[in-house]
């Protein structure tokens, strides 16, 4: 245990520390805006309310990953950052849709009232970027690169 937290008060472990802070607040943004838009003002149906909460949070999610967790600053880079970060926002809204549209359906196959219909949405989504969690994690690292300069892969195998 001390060794990991040796680990993370390094500038390696401050980002992954930062980026998973970053997960925390995104997470937050798009569970809370699936679950007003879905559940209290019931907008649309599941999936096109699980797209627009996903746009919204991915917004903060670059934002805060480029500057914050991965230290950079000045003007983005379109082809280098930009398009890789919403393409694999893409895949991950992609995947969540999938997971969205299954959960719907199946609440609406066995009669699932709104709230356990919302509940298991909001479930879903969850589940599907997380698994996408580790993944993004190494994307971004090539993409914005440590404040450090030093990639973060092999840390992954020193802890």
């Amino acid at each position: 245990m001390q060794r990991l937290i040796e680990y993370l008060r390094t500038p390696r472990g401050r980002t992954i520390v930062k980026y998973a802070c970053v997960s925390v607040i995104t997470t937050l943004v798009a569970q809370g805006t699936l679950w007003i838009i879905f559940y209290n003002l019931r907008l649309w149906s599941a999936v096109p309310c699980n797209v627009f909460a996903n746009v919204v949070a991915a917004v903060p999610s670059y934002y805060l990953n480029r500057r914050w967790a991965w230290g950079k600053d000045g003007r983005s880079h379109l082809f280098r950052e930009v398009i890789p970060f919403w393409a694999l926002s893409g895949a991950g809204m992609g995947m969540s849709i999938g997971t969205v549209w299954y959960a719907a359906h199946f609440a609406h196959l066995h009669h699932f009232g709104h709230l356990s219909t919302a509940i298991l949405v909001n479930a879903a989504n969850f589940t599907a970027f997380g698994i996408l969690w580790i993944v993004k994690f190494l994307v971004f690292n090539r993409l914005f690169k440590a404040a450090t300069g030093e990639e973060l892969e092999p840390m992954l195998m020193e802890v």
